[in-house]
């Protein structure tokens, strides 16, 4: 039983969608999965549980793993650039149950993403429409818990299924409505943080660290959420005009951005109101209400529920394109490859993907497996750093004109470090279902994937 054989690189670099997205695009792309319930809910939580006005650094810290991870996909990027990101990257450089199980992370991370996301874009909208005076049944306003008598969240399976239509459609009109949101969501953020400013209270930022070091830690564990979806323009590789300078730009230049306006609204935000007070779902409008600026903070709202469109579009789209990529190879169902021939999109990935997604945003409260999108994540991230050690030994140096990460393998081991160090500040209970998440993992490949393998058919 060969799990370590190899995907040749100029096999897997054949495609045959269509290269239409330029680095503006890859950049939009990776804002709108990055930026939006960082910005709009997590803050918040952050600042109030965890770190205090001190949650700043909690972003800082996060930011910081981040970006050790971000070195290395976009060498990977630049050098391997084919498509499914780090599912591709591992099966190239360390083999084929290595390469599956990375996939199997990111599968994991987006779909939660996709759904949890959906599940709180469900909440904006009901508080909207309650300030309106309508309401839903009980039964169709959240995921099944008989107990408190609800049984599906109608809005949520609602907005998934509109995505999921949205996201068949050719890439670049399919993120058009992804890149006008992204500027409606800078619009919002800029005129927070222009009102907001006229608003700080110092003292509110003392004590600045109630919780201690451990806080802040632990508030990064929680906020490194806020990051995914950088590795969004790594899975679109096989769609980019010129993959191997624009893809790593793209990806340094989104967590860039994201870092600053996360750390310059937290600032703000915690200056505007007593931490204590900020464990709510909507922190930004919360604060223009609390200082007694309700028609902003009305407009916060309406704009965010508009722009969290944006994060279940980037999501939605990066786990069609892995999808896709991993059935390429014969890891999951061959039907699973159909490109429709109009828009030239992996329209039966998308669906399927779509479909899961559904289910879960529509029936499941995904609180503890919230935490588990961050732990598979976290698991993906030390499985590319430790890639690049292994490509610097099989493939050299980087040539001419591809990106490098620099001071190897310094950066690299200490990127695996940062990232178990997140892990190990996570809930056992989250430690547990992680576990069976990998023996799931593991079954799906040996039961499934290792016969229907093309790799396993050319060897036979």
């Amino acid at each position: 039983m060969d799990v370590f054989r190899k995907k040749p690189i100029k096999k897997a670099s054949l495609g045959y969608m269509k290269r239409n997205l330029k680095l503006k695009d890859l950049i939009l792309l990776g804002i709108g999965a990055v930026i939006g319930t960082g910005i709009f809910v997590v803050t918040g939580s952050a600042a109030a549980d965890y770190a205090g006005p001190a949650a700043m650094l909690s972003f800082l810290v996060a930011a910081f793993v981040v970006i050790l991870s971000g070195f290395s996909f976009a060498e990977f990027a630049s050098r391997v650039p084919i498509t499914g990101g780090p599912y591709s990257y591992m099966y190239v450089v360390f083999g084929e149950l290595s390469g599956w199980m990375a996939g199997w992370f990111l599968i994991c991370e987006y779909l939660l993403a996709v759904s949890s996301v959906a599940s709180g874009w469900s909440s904006y909208v009901q508080g909207f429409l309650a300030s309106l005076g309508i309401t839903l049944p009980k039964a169709l306003t959240a995921g099944y818990n008989a107990k408190e008598g609800t049984y599906i969240d109608l809005i949520a399976a609602l907005v998934v299924v509109f995505i999921t239509v949205w996201v068949t459609q050719e890439a670049k009109k399919a993120l058009r409505l992804n890149n006008l949101m992204v500027w409606v969501k800078f619009s919002l953020i800029a005129l927070f943080i222009v009102v907001g400013v006229f608003f700080i209270e110092p003292s509110n930022w003392k004590p600045y660290m109630p919780f201690g070091f451990s806080g802040v830690f632990d508030g990064a564990a929680l906020v490194f959420f806020a990051f995914l979806g950088f590795d969004a323009i790594a899975l679109a590789a096989e769609e980019v005009e010129n993959p191997q300078k624009d893809i790593p730009r793209g990806i340094i230049g989104s967590i860039a951005i994201a870092t600053v306006l996360y750390v310059i609204v937290t600032l703000i935000l915690t200056g505007m109101v007593p931490y204590t007070e900020l464990g709510v779902g909507d922190p930004v409008a919360f604060a223009l209400r609390y200082v007694k600026l309700d028609m902003i903070g009305s407009v916060i709202s309406i704009g965010a529920i508009l722009t969290l469109l944006t994060v279940t579009i980037s999501m939605l789209y990066s786990l069609v394109r892995l999808i896709y990529a991993i059935s390429q190879d014969g890891l999951l169902p061959a039907f699973l490859q159909k490109i429709d021939q109009k828009h030239r999109t992996p329209v039966r990935a998308t669906y399927v993907a779509g479909g899961i997604a559904l289910f879960f945003a529509a029936a499941f409260p995904l609180a503890i497996l919230a935490e588990l999108t961050n732990i598979t994540a976290l698991a993906c991230l030390i499985m590319m750093s430790l890639g690049i050690l292994r490509l610097r030994k099989t493939m050299g140096q980087p040539k001419k004109g591809e990106y490098k990460v620099p001071f190897v393998p310094v950066l690299p081991w200490l990127s695996v470090l940062a990232c178990a160090f997140l892990m190990s500040r996570l809930q056992q209970a989250t430690w547990t279902v992680f576990i069976i998440t990998i023996v799931l993992g593991l079954a799906i490949y040996f039961f499934y994937g290792y016969q229907h393998s093309h790799l396993a058919k050319k060897e036979k």
